[in-house]
């Protein structure tokens, strides 16, 4: 188990035509593997608010504005007359990452990636953490640097973590995406000094034994050793750990070659039978 035999990508219908187009491109998808393997159910994870237990898509986002208010597992456990679980991505992607990935033999870590928005997932002793809903990691609020003047993307929090840095607010901030921006030290040093502090705050609060990075910004992978500095600095000695004493093996990328998000969703199904 967790051996990929194939994928397959679709182009994004839902803004234009519909929960309706979503599904028939889905479920064809879906048709033409039943032609080569027996199909025992649909595990499903995408970007947004969700409910876990109910599968009702509280709020998309918002590249998936038709979604919000349906219950995706009621809509595809109908049509496939199979099981269906949803999740939201970055939890899928830190189950994943759990599995096989880097996060394997940790009883608890946070996965965040960092990209169009900014989403966290949490393990906890070996479990995927739902409270009321899952965690919104990127809608933290952040400590504005002192000579950063911008006044964040997020329209519901401004200056939250995701307002601030992730990769929309890095183009609106400079006017440049982020990877023509590669070779200017300030914009990655104020983007590592907002996801250390997000970490500063997620260390102390949930004490992972691991942390993930993933997501399209931190492909820029001169934050790394940037964000380590800055998260040590940040606790200024505070914790004294085996982790933190080997930052460069606690402070992580993303592995599994971008596709512990499906691999999550394997994992949820076999945990579910």
């Amino acid at each position: 188990r967790g051996r990929l035999f194939n994928k397959d990508s679709l182009p994004n219908v839902i803004a234009k035509d519909g929960v309706d187009a979503f599904l028939e491109q889905v479920l064809g998808l879906i048709g033409s593997y039943q032609k080569y393997f027996k199909i025992q159910g649909a595990a499903i994870s995408m970007a947004g608010m969700i409910n876990p237990r109910t599968g009702e898509v509280l709020h998309a986002a918002p590249h998936f504005p038709g979604l919000t208010g349906t219950n995706l597992v009621q809509l595809v456990a109908r049509k496939l007359q199979l099981p269906c679980w949803v999740e939201n991505d970055v939890n899928a992607a830190a189950l994943g990452e759990y599995w096989l990935g880097n996060g394997r033999g940790a009883k608890s870590l946070f996965c965040i990636t960092i990209g169009t928005g900014i989403g966290g997932g949490v393990m906890t002793n070996g479990r995927l953490l739902h409270g009321m809903l899952h965690p919104e990691l990127g809608h933290m609020k952040m400590i504005v640097h002192p000579k950063d003047t911008y006044k964040g993307h997020c329209p519901f929090h401004g200056t939250c973590f995701e307002g601030l840095a992730a990769g929309p607010a890095i183009e609106d901030r400079w006017g440049k995406k982020a990877i023509e921006l590669k070779d200017d030290a300030f914009v990655w040093e104020l983007e590592a000094y907002y996801i250390a502090q997000a970490l500063h705050t997620l260390i102390l609060t949930l004490s992972p034994e691991i942390i993930i990075l993933g997501g399209g910004v931190m492909h820029q992978t001169q934050l790394f050793p940037l964000i380590r500095r800055m998260t040590l600095e940040n606790l200024n000695g505070y914790l004294k750990t085996k982790e933190l004493s080997d930052i460069d093996h606690y402070i992580v990328p993303a592995s599994l070659h971008d596709d512990q998000g499906i691999l999550g969703c394997v994992k949820l199904a076999i945990d579910a039978e």
